[in-house]
């Protein structure tokens, strides 16, 4: 089973178009398979779908009777006569990869508008939330204390684009999270795209489940102090990075997953 999840990270998955990379995958991976062994119960939501690469691993995670939420405005790909066509690409990527998108758990909308008790009503309480919505200060803010609120105790939340240049607001708006709650959450691993929090009674375990995950093994694991706690940073090196990206731009995706052993 676990080798054919990697075989599904490494191939399949990399057919759909979006931006979760083999660390961040990885991340998924170990994080939702700890929490089942822990029977840490609960839904998943994602805010921000895209064409639905994170959307399908997770799915592809929790098996067919999680509970999975897809939250986006699905406004992209518009078409000549003004249609997008973003949400039936998404639709349409559940078909070829033998994982249909449930209708019944999806809200086409601005997340930053809805309430709490419309996630909660669909999923239960959120035991893993994906925030990768919008970018700017306020968009960041508003999925934060969304996710915050329809969050189980063992919940985690898992910020896109932390410390990314392109988008500074998101960085400010994590930071400023963290600060507001004044030590209930913390910060417990980070890789070059994604920031990792959970509350901070749960700190030291979520900090082992990295630490001991044989699918992050591959990585450099360093201690970095962020806003009052110690995370994890997994570092990828460059070299293995370009490894990866020449492998794949050559036909030999079948076999990058060894990169990451």
């Amino acid at each position: 089973m676990q080798a054919n999840i990697r075989k599904f990270i490494f191939g399949d998955l990399q057919t759909i178009e979006g931006y979760i990379d083999p660390p961040d995958a990885l991340v998924f991976l170990s994080l939702l398979r700890f929490q089942t062994k822990k029977s840490f119960g609960g839904g998943i939501a994602e805010i921000g779908v895209y064409y639905g690469r994170s959307y399908f691993l997770l799915k592809k995670l929790i098996g067919e009777n999680g509970r999975l939420l897809a939250i986006d405005l699905f406004d992209m790909d518009v078409q000549p006569n003004g249609t997008p066509a973003q949400y039936q690409r998404f639709l349409d990527n559940g078909k070829k990869l033998g994982l249909p998108v449930d209708e019944n758990l999806i809200i086409k909308g601005d997340s930053t508008v809805l309430q709490p008790s419309e996630i909660t009503d669909m999923i239960g309480e959120a035991r893993f939330f994906s925030i990768d919505g919008g970018h700017m200060l306020r968009h960041v803010k508003a999925d934060s204390e969304l996710a915050m609120e329809t969050l189980a105790d063992h919940g985690i939340i898992a910020f896109d684009d932390t410390f990314n240049p392109a988008w500074p607001e998101v960085t400010v708006a994590v930071a400023d999270f963290l600060r507001d709650q004044q030590g209930k959450f913390s910060a417990f691993c980070m890789t070059k795209y994604k920031t990792y929090v959970c509350r901070s009674d749960f700190l030291d375990i979520y900090c082992r489940a990295i630490a001991e995950s044989p699918d992050l093994k591959a990585f450099e694991h360093v201690r970095t102090d962020f806003l009052g706690s110690t995370a994890v940073r997994l570092n990828n090196p460059l070299a293995r990075r370009m490894v990866y990206e020449l492998m794949n731009h050559t036909g030999m995706r079948a076999l990058s997953e060894r990169v990451y052993r």
